[in-house]
């Protein structure tokens, strides 16, 4: 750009912060950059960049959740996915994957460390004599339940700045926000 040349800025705010309200991190970053790059767009930040945020700090809140009940995340994951399973509580290791989206080695080493805390048992499948079934233990499902309570604990007191309403509101859009497009 030359000298002499004004570029007003693409960027608007969705909304201004309220009275009681300040800019935060975000509108910051965003002012900032705004001024570096006046010709582009960045009203897709506002959104996106709180999101990133608010994904990060419910990473944290939920690894200190799982922690308190003894269990690492990934182990969370798994055994989640089990005791979400009809009784017996048991999928073999392919629907395990799926359900956690993780690879085959990663699966196999997972639930040898699961096995060794007592939290799930491996049997050979009736149905197929070259697979395993996994079964949540009653180890397994006191631990992932204690997890999900402290679990469902923090998360309310997070959100309990937000009216039912707005918590609405927001699953609406964010429903929306993460559904594949090509559906």
């Amino acid at each position: 750009m030359g000298e002499g040349y004004a570029v007003e800025s693409r960027y608007v705010r969705y909304m201004s912060p309220t009275e009681n309200e300040r800019d935060d991190e975000v509108d910051l970053l965003i002012d900032a950059w705004s001024r570096r790059l006046p010709d582009v767009d960045l009203t897709p930040l506002d959104v996106m960049s709180r999101l990133r945020r608010a994904a990060n700090r419910l990473a944290r809140l939920r690894a200190d959740a799982f922690k308190s009940a003894g269990l690492a995340a990934w182990e969370f994951d798994v055994l989640a996915a089990l005791r979400r399973e009809e009784p017996p509580h048991e999928l073999n290791p392919a629907q395990l994957i799926e359900a956690t989206m993780i690879g085959s080695a990663a699966m196999t080493n997972r639930l040898d460390n699961l096995s060794r805390r007592g939290f799930v048992d491996r049997r050979p499948n009736p149905r197929d004599g070259r697979s395993v079934l996994v079964r949540l233990t009653a180890a397994g499902a006191m631990h992932v339940d204690d997890a999900m309570r402290r679990l469902a604990a923090r998360e309310g007191d997070e959100l309990r700045g937000l009216s039912r309403d707005e918590q609405a509101t927001l699953v609406r859009l964010l429903r929306r926000l993460v559904q594949d497009p090509e559906r």
